[in-house]
Parts: C-alpha cells; structure tokens; sequence
C-alpha cells in the first residue's frame, strides 16, 4: 500500500558555529581612542578614520606615519596627543585600540577599556580582543571583511586578493547610486513588490554593466520597466527549478537567481541540503518529498499547493532533482500552472546520467562505440516494469543507455533485454547518490548487476547505465577510482 504525506514545512538548516560574528559598526561622528605610536597603530588610526570615526591617539612618540596621517586624515579628524593614554581618556569611546609590545600592557589596556565599557582590539594580540578588524574589501558603501579568527592572517590577505580581482571597482558606484536611489524608489508610489522588482533589475544591470556610470536614465528606466509590469507585478508565478544531481556547484546561475528570489521553495526528497543553502533565507521551504516506494506526496497535492502559492502573489520555485523535465513530471505541473493561468517558466539542470558521467570520466557517446544516447524510466506509473520500452534500442550494441528509477525492476529489464538480443556481458554500472561526496558505483556485466546490486544495497537515489562504452579503459579507470 502506498505511503502518503502531505507537504510539510522544513526548517531551515542550523546555521554552523562562527569563530567571529561579522558586525559592521557605525562609527561617523564617533571618538575612538587608539593607544600607541606605532606603524601599525597608524593603519588601525587611519582605517578608523575612514570609517567616519574621530580618533584620539595618546603616544608618547608617534612615528613618522601616524602624523602624516593625523596631517592629512582619510576622512574623520585624527588628534595626536603625545603622552600615555590614561583609564579616564577611555570614557565614552566607541572602541579603543592599542598596540603594545607586551602581554602586560595590553592586559592593563585590556581591562581598563572593558571597564569603561568600550569594546577593546590589541594589535595582533587575540588573546586581547573583543573584535577584530579582518582584512577588507572596499567598494565602499559596499564593504566586504574577511576574518580566519586570527588564525591565519595571510591567508585572508590571499582571498581578500582573490576577492579584489572578482569585484570590479565599478560595484562603488553601483552601491553609491542605491543608496542615493533609496528614497527615490520609495517616493515612486510602487508597492512593495514593484519597489523589489525594482531593486532585482537594479542588481541585475549592475552585475552586467559594472563600469558603466549610474545615470537617471537608468533609474527612469528601471521604473518605467515595472510600471509596464501593471497587475501582473502582484501576480504569482511558478519556476521549475533543476537541482542537479546532488553536488551543490552543479547548479545553473540562472537557478541559484531563481532561489535567492524565491518566495516559496517547493522541493523533493532528491535535493541535496546543500542546495538549498543558496536560496534565499527568508523563503519558506516546503518538503513535497516524493520517494520511489516510500512515503509520497500525492502529485495533485504538490500541483494544488503550487497554484494556491502563485494564486497569492507568491514567487514559487518547484525545486526537482536533476532535471525537471527528465522524468520529473514537470509536464503535469506546466499544465496545472497554465490551466490556472500562472506564470511558468523551467530552469533546466544537469540530469543524473551528466553529473554521474562527468564525475566517472565517463564520456556518454563516441564515434566508434557509441553513436546515441537514450535514457529510459525503470518502472511505468504504477511501479512495474514499463511493457512499451524500445527492447530492440536497449539491446543496440551502439547505443549507451541510462535507466532511472531501476532498482525494483531492474532484474526483470534486464532478462526482457537479454531476451530481446542484448548481449549479457555489456558492460554495466549502478551508481548511487551521483556527484555527492558519498557516491558509490557498483560495476558488473548487465547480466550479473540485479545481484551485484542487491548485494551493495548502496542508499539511493540509483541510476544505471549500460553500452560498451562504459567497458573502455577510460570508463574502466574512473570506475575504479570512485567505486
């Protein structure tokens, strides 16, 4: 007897431990005490100060840098007063720095700033600190920190590199201009979900056209282009989404788009937690878990559920293993989303066979073994084994074939095939959960693999391919590294 549930709402996955928590403080307008006069009290000095902050710095001798900067200050004032700091200079700070050369001192430093209440940093001392300042991306007002909680310094400074070559300098202007934008977008009189379409065609010309100088043509434009949108900006809409194989960066751009706009995430047992760390934090996810033989879903309850959300305004996202429109019934969910007249579109995404292959080495076709590629459903709607399969196109000895959803039936397939002229000693593989760190392979002739199988018992979801050129050396080779 059929097991049905009924869709049910997921938490979201437990956020894992941080070693820091990244604030970003305000500090315009704000005194911060810096103790010291070193080089490196003169770059925590001078960073301050660009953030807006005015910085009193107590040294008994200040080096050279430190009164270039206090001469010339990025941005807030920099006073130099040239004697030791005291606990009474402490009072009223937004942070204090020191930089001292010892344990003892920055432990005076320490203690003193924490009973003042003001939040203390020593210079290369963690031991010291209550924050820490990272190294830093700037594309100010877009800002971006990068800490290893001390732990590596360098190493940050490699990925803030990394990061500074991604980021085109183009992004400042691009984040200046929302800012300047903010209120603007707001006097326009759009609704709330005018004013976020806004915003996503906002993003998505700056990522495209990050040099290009922000104009107001281009807020005009932006505006008039939801305006255009009329009562369909408060219509829901519907996107099957392809989540790949398993393996999170697998994923299309397009679909990690589709999940950091979504409303609402409608997703199977088949997706990977992983994947659905992309998507937006704020989206509720929806479990409409459809498991071969196991507890199901009924698929008029996930089409109704999917219509009633885009029936609210809601931007759905049905989020389907591998790829929706390989044997993941996405035809009946088109065509309760059109007979409702509902917005839908299909992201596609790499199908099982790709992912599995890619991961083996494994090439699908070749010029002189393999001349097509045809994947075929293990099981009809009612879970037998399908009676209408081309037996004469599994048995073709040019063709590789990738059979889903086999493991009920695949003895039976393959003694129909065997029987139909399939050779019995073509080459064959099962592999379980493609592309995900726990992938397993199980290889044998077509004839011995229904055993071979239901010995591994390896965790599904299975996919098995077959064709001789899964018995190349090249095929043979990667099956042996990862089985």
């Amino acid at each position: 007897m059929d097991v049905i549930r009924k869709p049910s709402d997921a938490r979201s996955g437990k956020m894992d431990p941080l070693a820091r928590l990244p604030v970003f403080l305000s500090l315009e307008g704000k005194r911060s005490v810096v103790a010291g006069g070193s080089a490196a009290a003169a770059w925590k000095a001078e960073l301050l100060s660009a953030s807006g902050a005015r910085v009193d710095v107590y040294a008994e001798a200040p080096a050279d840098e430190l009164l270039q900067i206090a001469a010339d200050p990025p941005r807030g004032a920099v006073s130099v007063v040239r004697r030791a700091w005291t606990a009474a200079d402490l009072p009223g700070a937004a942070v204090a720095v020191g930089a001292f050369g010892d344990d003892e001192a920055a432990a005076v430093f320490a203690a003193a700033a924490r009973a003042a209440g003001v939040p203390v940093n020593v210079i290369d001392k963690p031991a010291f600190c209550d924050f820490s300042f990272g190294a830093i991306v700037n594309r100010s007002p877009l800002v971006i920190g990068i800490s290893t909680d001390g732990a590596a310094p360098v190493f940050a400074q490699a990925i803030r590199a990394k990061l500074e070559a991604l980021l085109p300098k183009g992004f400042a202007d691009w984040a200046a201009a929302a800012a300047r934008w903010r209120a603007a977008v707001k006097a326009t009189g759009l609704p709330f979900a005018g004013r976020r379409k806004f915003w996503q065609l906002f993003a998505a010309h700056a990522v495209q056209n990050p040099d290009s100088e922000p104009t107001q043509t281009d807020f005009d434009r932006f505006v008039a282009e939801v305006k255009g949108l009329g009562s369909a900006l408060d219509s829901g809409s519907v996107t099957l989404v392809g989540a790949g194989p398993g393996d999170a960066e697998l994923l299309t751009l397009r679909a990690v788009r589709a999940l950091q706009s979504a409303d609402v995430i409608l997703f199977d047992d088949l997706v990977s937690r992983e994947v659905l760390d992309f998507a937006r934090r704020e989206a509720r996810k929806m479990l409409v878990g459809k498991t071969g033989f196991g507890p199901s879903c009924k698929q008029d309850d996930i089409n109704a559920l999917m219509v009633a959300l885009a029936k609210q305004g809601k931007r759905v996202v049905r989020l389907k293993g591998g790829d929706p429109l390989i044997f993941g019934r996405a035809a009946e969910e088109i065509a309760a989303c059109e007979a409702a007249k509902i917005a839908v579109e299909v992201v596609p995404g790499i199908t099982a066979a790709q992912g599995a292959a890619a991961r083996l080495g494994l090439p699908l076709t070749d010029r002189k073994s393999a001349r097509r590629l045809q994947y075929v459903t293990g099981h009809a709607h009612d879970g037998a084994l399908p009676q209408d399969l081309d037996w004469r196109s599994l048995a073709d000895p040019s063709t590789t074939t990738a059979i889903y959803m086999p493991v009920r039936t695949l003895a039976a397939l393959a003694e129909r095939a065997i029987a139909e002229g399939l050779d019995p000693q073509t080459p064959a593989l099962a592999i379980a959960r493609a592309t995900r760190p726990d992938q397993t392979v199980v290889a044998a002739p077509i004839a011995d693999l229904p055993e071979r199988l239901t010995q591994a018992a390896p965790p599904g979801p299975v996919l098995v391919m077959l064709g001789r050129i899964i018995g190349e050396p090249a095929g043979t080779k990667a099956v042996a590294r990862t089985g």
